[in-house]
């Protein structure tokens, strides 16, 4: 085949090469279909993102039986937590900490993509952030660049399978490269400036992590790093990620972005932009059409060659070629319906998924799980009744219908008779004038169920929030039910960690279930009622107020740690120093112990394998799920070592009573960091294993081992 793809490159006009690299929003009244069908038959365009289902079919047929060439389009949609089945938000399944989950899930989401004609997604998000204002928070698998490494490997090999030419195989999007998440104070599109360490330990991890797993494509961040926008970072795209990593895929723009090089300041026109973003390695101009209005100028001022365009244009084809859509153009557009038996799988696989991404924050007094004989339920707030709200700011071809409301989930477990409902206030707006009616109704109940939290649309891409509260009236909605003294689950909708301080410390118990899917009434009622004994941890820290953002378990010790009684050391005069919650928190029906912590050898030399091994108990009366997160700390090193930092996490299930052991593989280098030169590094000496339930120091166990020089 690459000898199909040499000869399509002979016969192509340079108009025909830039259409290739040319991505356009099929979505867009004001393209116009005609216009886009002319543009497919004279060659100017290569691929079409926003358009799913029997249009791909009709746009395909023209850009093979009609264009000069020949050459099929493919297609591009974000296909970001599933495609029809909505699964929860990446947040949330982050903290289920299970691969093998995020694996299923991204398969079920490219199963029905593939069914409509879907060729690639603009998935996964791999930005680490520790920004709860962001908004795109929501699409990140949280805080940790391991937890993100192995996001990205799952997801990367459940879109794309072990053949990317596969009918139901969907090629997988890195983004967005790099650092988006750590944006200045979470402001979306802004400058990211940190240093290049933390560049290099925290944020390029996953993206080297989906390169080595495969990835198709991968899409440079809006953002620029230390004053070089992403679209034309040549250090990091072309001399990083294709040269130093060996990337031979795709890199495609974000929405844009090409042309937004002359807001950044880079660029003097579309010219200058199209031509430092093709040197840098940018293949696909999404959208902006700077690549085939502006490139034949450059090329005559000499501001970029044909031989670089040649390159972009083999990637491209390339990347057709994988998607077997040389062989099958219509492979994916004209594929068969689902099964029925499959779609109740990936039903079954979506409420699972959802059951499993619930955290129980706190439980005090034990109100959870729900008593299977109470006579009344008051079910009261804004999210209680709210399908579309379940699906959070991406859901791609979901619809409306189907999707099941917390409401619908507890009327299913509890039966509908037991059940009674009151908005009370709406989500957003300054109205209070419910809260009577639901008093009244919480008043003749045994509990109140309190749905509360941000509605899908103050979240997402677009939507940082300064304050990162309950928006409307909804606290004054909380703060007079719990005046009634009633036992109170509070459920939390959102797509970030909120500042709460106030709802924390009242008696209750409070769930986050951020934006679980389609099945979440289901899942959240199964948890409720104790049918699922809630195993979610947190991915991310949780803050007590927006002004202790960014904190984090990996935060470096000072030469003054923070102590509350001692003035002259780090910490705020006004907040506590711990957060909310930290990472890794999440709350069980049973409890655990983990004992008997163990690491051999005790002296390993550099380059030896570790074995580390801790018993779990199961020391309550419920089967549940615990996971086990092993940290280390180099307490002396060239360079100050993070307070902790995550090499591997387990989960076992247990029966009450039953105990097993988790062990974790290491290597020593593992233990190692990158010096002063930023060069990898394994000192001898004293390393610090811990392992326990969350990033809490207080529940950590601890051993030491001690890392030996290898033989002359």
């Amino acid at each position: 085949m690459s000898d199909h793809i040499d000869r399509l490159l002979a016969r192509m006009t340079l108009e025909q090469k830039l259409g290739q690299l040319n991505m356009v929003d099929g979505s867009l009244p004001h393209n116009g279909h005609a216009a886009l069908e002319d543009d497919i038959r004279a060659g100017r365009v290569g691929s079409v993102l926003n358009v799913y289902g029997a249009p791909t079919r009709a746009l395909q047929r023209i850009a093979v039986a009609e264009s000069a060439l020949g050459i099929p389009l493919f297609f591009g949609l974000d296909v970001l937590h599933g495609h029809h089945t909505i699964f929860p938000v990446p947040l949330a399944e982050a903290g289920a900490f299970d691969p093998n989950l995020w694996r299923l899930t991204a398969r079920a989401a490219a199963e029905e993509a593939t069914g409509d004609g879907v060729d690639l997604t603009f998935a996964p998000m791999l930005d680490v952030s520790r920004e709860p204002r962001w908004g795109r928070i929501v699409e990140s698998p949280g805080e940790d660049s391991l937890v993100a490494s192995r996001y990205a490997v799952a997801k990367v090999q459940g879109f794309q399978g072990d053949d990317l030419s596969r009918p139901d195989a969907i090629a997988a999007t890195a983004k967005h490269f790099v650092a988006y998440g750590a944006v200045i104070a979470g402001r979306e599109y802004a400058s990211v400036d940190i240093s290049e360490r933390q560049l290099r330990e925290t944020h390029l991890p996953p993206f080297e992590a989906a390169v080595r797993a495969g990835v198709a494509a991968i899409m440079p961040a809006f953002n620029d790093v230390a004053g070089v926008p992403m679209s034309a970072h040549r250090a990091l795209m072309r001399k990083l990620v294709r040269e130093t990593w060996g990337f031979g895929g795709v890199m495609l723009s974000d929405y844009n972005a090409v042309a937004e090089l002359a807001a950044h300041g880079l660029a003097r026109d579309a010219g200058e932009a199209a031509a430092l973003a093709l040197d840098a390695g940018m293949d696909i101009d999404m959208h902006a059409l700077a690549y085939p209005r502006a490139l034949p100028a450059a090329i005559e001022q000499g501001r970029a060659t044909v031989a670089q365009i040649d390159a972009a244009v083999r990637r491209v084809l390339r990347l057709k070629q994988a998607l077997g859509l040389f062989d099958e153009p219509f492979r994916r557009s004209g594929a068969a319906p689902l099964a029925s038996a499959r779609r109740a799988e990936i039903t079954a696989l979506a409420r699972d998924a959802a059951r499993r991404s619930i955290v129980l924050l706190r439980n005090d007094p034990a109100i959870l799980p729900l008593a299977r004989d109470l006579r009344r339920v008051a079910l009261i707030g804004p999210l209680a009744d709210a399908p579309l709200e379940m699906l959070g700011p991406w859901f791609a071809a979901a619809g409306i219908d189907g999707h099941i409301s917390i409401r619908e989930g507890l009327e299913a477990a509890l039966g509908r008779g037991r059940i009674g409902f009151a908005e009370g206030v709406p989500m957003t707006a300054d109205d209070a004038s419910g809260i009577p009616d639901a008093l009244a109704l919480a008043r003749q109940a045994d509990v109140i169920v309190l749905a509360l939290g941000e509605p899908k649309t103050l979240t997402g891409e677009g939507n940082s929030r300064g304050h990162i509260g309950l928006p409307g009236r909804q606290r004054d909605l909380a703060e007079a039910l719990f005046a009634l003294g009633k036992p109170t689950v509070t459920i939390l909708t959102h797509g970030r960690p909120l500042a709460l301080p106030w709802l924390f410390a009242k008696p209750g118990a409070v769930l986050a279930t951020w934006f679980l899917g389609s099945q979440a009434g289901h899942a959240i009622a199964d948890v409720l009622i104790g049918a699922t004994n809630p195993g979610g941890k947190l991915a991310i820290t949780w803050p007590v107020d927006v002004a202790q953002i960014p904190i984090h378990f990996a935060e470096r010790a000072t030469g003054r740690p923070g102590r509350p009684d001692e003035h002259f050391t780090s910490r705020w005069i006004d907040l506590p120093l711990e957060p909310q919650f930290p990472f890794g928190h999440g709350l069980s029906y049973t409890t655990f112990e983990i004992s008997e912590l163990r690491a051999t050898p005790f002296a390993p030399r550099i380059g030896d394998a570790i074995e580390v091994e801790a018993t779990v108990r199961n020391t309550g009366g419920t089967a549940g799920e615990e996971t086990v997160f092993l940290f280390i700390r180099d307490p002396v090193a060239t360079i100050a070592r993070p307070k902790l930092e995550l090499k591997d996490f387990v989960k076992v299930m247990l029966a009450p009573g039953e105990a097993q052991p988790v062990r974790f593989a290491l290597t020593t280098d593992d233990l190692g960091y990158l010096d002063a030169d930023l060069t990898p590094r394994i000192d001898p000496g004293d390393i610090d294993i811990l392992i326990g339930p969350s990033a809490d120091a207080k529940r950590l166990m601890r051993t030491t081992i001690k890392l030996v020089a290898p033989l002359a």
